[in-house]
């Protein structure tokens, strides 16, 4: 018998010699032993941020045992810090002159000493000397001979996430801005901090979540449409035509399941959906349910087949086309590309065109999300899923959070608890607070097989017992990355271009993994770039490529619009379709 939640033996092999027999990724010991260690691993997850301790731990011996064998290191550490604590002292003997130049600037992204007030004696003795042993942690944990780069970047984030609990912007005494926001409030402020901290801990504690400010089906995702499928695990969105003809080849869009659809249907002005109808294109969008314990057997697969396998059945019903322009955004779009590859390897021949939303299909570089993917992270965070059935959302928020601390942390409450300056809400931060849970058999798998295990780039992911390709893709591919994303790195996904033989559309815009994507034209500050490489052009490579792409100013929305067109056929009447089940935006993402 299989405990729930482990799939039968022999579903994710990996490869294996004969002397060490059969490696599973869901190891046999773990039903044996779920009495004791899968519990304990979770009990740990609550107190750890569901971190492996074990991954720490390989992390500081990897850097401290290469560090003490490395003299050359050491004495190159000792010189730097000799050398920070003359210029430090040196500074500090003269700081209180206005002209005297700072021996450490601040990275641009770093706004925590921004303020004229940190530049006046003796905040700036205590901001540069924090700067300077930052300065120097980055190079300690970098460059160790024989050190993995993976160990290095995870000894480099727990430094510096160390340094940021110290931060003298994070304390009463040493900040400035606090000081005098507090003297001009007779202590106010932080009196109001203190109660909307304590309400904060009481909702966390309590499990609650403050309501959206913009509500789904009143705020967001408002674009009038009707609901025309329902399954267990997705609704599919049809939305109202408004202009008298529409194009040929309708449009199914395929968000991630992370969080909820309506990133790509927020406030009328920077609605993506309401953008593509006023321009004549018939919209479906998948709503994907938000999972609960009852969902925990829910794998990849499933995702495919009543996401969107059964999506397009429903389109080509509901219109008569013959064939579809499929969209994916992040996870989205690697599932999109998992299904294109089984599509064009079964010959199924209904997706006219493919465009993927800063997803990655090739997960060799992911980013800063690698921190936290390893055989150690994954193992725990399986313990943690498998106790509970599914990855909670606080889980997923947290690890987030840690990987822009500085921004979602440690400044978010400088301005809650101690300066009274709440959030300015907007409908991508209330969106963002609307996050789902996600299956622990389905999460599992994603890490594994993708992050892990790369299967889908080595065409060795399977669908129905057959190994897919990306190469086997013939449609046109239009790919968009984003500057900033540290979720779906844009040279990673670049990649696409290297992993199929279609013709590939490239398009790097402004903004990061959010930001970037929601991007309406009107905007002030877009830009992007955008080159198109035949299917027998030679291979770009991506800094090359950055160098060459022509620059535009403005959104990205009106040139992939224009690439649809191109793709779905000559305008026509909008088709009746058929019964529906109700209005948009449907049941699933109003659930809790």
């Amino acid at each position: 018998m299989n405990q729930p939640g482990f799939p039968p033996h022999g579903v994710h092999e990996r490869d294996a010699s004969a002397w060490q027999g059969t490696h599973h990724d869901y190891p046999e010991s773990d039903v044996g032993h779920a009495a004791i260690d899968l519990p304990l691993h979770a009990w740990l997850g609550r107190f750890s941020g569901n971190v492996s301790p074990a991954a720490l731990a390989m992390a500081w011996f990897d850097w401290s045992s290469h560090l003490l064998l490395s003299p050359d290191k050491q004495a190159e550490l000792a010189i730097h810090a000799a050398s920070a604590s003359l210029r430090w002292l040196r500074y500090c003997a003269g700081a209180a002159a206005p002209s005297l130049a700072e021996p450490v600037t601040p990275l641009a992204q770093d706004k925590r000493f921004a303020e004229p007030d940190w530049h006046r004696w003796p905040y700036n003795v205590l901001s540069q000397g924090f700067l300077l042993q930052q300065q120097w942690w980055h190079r300690a944990t970098h460059s160790v001979r024989g050190m993995s780069r993976h160990h290095a970047d995870v000894a480099t984030f727990v430094a510096r996430q160390l340094l940021d609990c110290v931060a003298p912007s994070n304390f009463v005494a040493t900040n400035p801005v606090v000081l005098r926001t507090t003297c001009e409030r007779g202590g106010m402020n932080l009196v109001a901090g203190a109660l909307r901290a304590a309400g904060d801990t009481w909702r966390s504690a309590n499990g609650e979540t403050e309501l959206p400010s913009f509500q789904p089906g009143r705020d967001v995702a408002c674009t009038p449409g009707k609901v025309v499928l329902r399954n267990r695990l997705a609704e599919l969105l049809r939305y109202d035509p408004v202009t008298p003809e529409v194009h040929a080849a309708p449009l199914l869009i395929v968000p991630a399941w992370i969080m909820k659809y309506y990133i790509l249907d927020l406030s009328p002005q920077n609605s993506l959906v309401r953008y593509l109808v006023a321009h004549g294109h018939t919209v479906y969008v998948v709503s994907w349910k938000n999972p609960d314990a009852g969902d925990r057997d829910l794998g990849l697969d499933d995702y495919r087949r009543l996401g969107i396998m059964d999506a397009l059945d429903a389109i080509v019903r509901d219109t008569g086309a013959s064939q579809v322009n499929a969209c994916g955004y992040c996870l989205g779009g690697s599932l999109l590309a998992i299904a294109a590859a089984a599509m064009a390897r079964d010959h199924d021949r209904r997706l006219a065109s493919l465009s993927l939303l800063a997803a990655q299909v090739d997960f060799t570089e992911p980013g800063e999300l690698s921190l936290f993917i390893d055989d150690s992270e994954v193992s725990f965070l399986e313990a943690s899923m498998w106790s509970q059935g599914y990855l909670d959302t606080r889980q997923m928020a947290g690890a987030f959070q840690l990987l822009r601390s500085n921004d979602l942390i440690w400044s978010r409450r400088l301005r809650h608890y101690l300066l009274d300056v709440p959030d300015r809400h907007t409908d991508l931060m209330s969106w963002n607070a609307d996050a789902t849970r996600m299956p622990y058999r389905m999460h599992s798998e994603y890490l594994r097989r993708l992050f892990l295990n790369n299967d889908l780039a080595s065409a060795r992911y399977q669908v129905d017992g057959k190994p897919v390709a990306l190469t086997d893709i013939e449609v046109p591919i239009f790919a968009v990355g984003t500057r900033t994303d540290h979720v779906a790195p844009w040279r990673s996904v670049y990649k696409i271009g290297l992993l199929t033989d279609s013709e590939v559309s490239f398009l790097l815009t402004s903004g990061g993994h959010n930001a970037g994507v929601v991007a309406p034209p009107g905007d002030a500050g877009r830009s992007y770039q955008l080159a198109t490489a035949a299917a027998d052009d030679p291979y770009m490579d991506p800094e090359r490529w950055l160098q060459d792409a022509p620059q535009f100013q403005g959104s990205w929305w009106p040139a992939w619009e224009a690439w649809l067109a191109a793709r779905a056929g000559p305008p026509a009447r909008p088709p009746q379709g058929g019964p529906d089940l109700g209005p948009a935006p449907g049941q699933y993402v109003l659930a809790p």
